[in-house]
């Protein structure tokens, strides 16, 4: 893998992770708060990797492939 395709990866993960960290944090950051650090983090992590995993990553790259694929075909004509 080069280093563009490793920039281009890391921008994807990034994409995903930081709007779903930060939803996850909005809605249950308040309740979790009375947890030790240990048990938040282990709550945040076993929800949000599946996210990212199944649904999340999946929805960039069918994003990203339909963008790429308009920006082909425009220049192309």
């Amino acid at each position: 893998m080069n280093t563009k395709m490793k920039w281009m990866a890391t921008l994807k993960i990034w994409v995903v992770i930081y709007p779903s960290i930060t939803l996850f944090l909005y809605l249950f950051g308040e309740p979790l708060s009375a947890l030790p650090l240990y048990q938040r983090t282990f709550l945040l992590t076993v929800s949000l990797v599946p996210w990212v995993t199944f649904a999340g990553m999946p929805l960039v790259e069918v994003i990203m492939n339909r963008i790429q694929t308009k920006n082909n075909k425009s220049n192309s004509r």
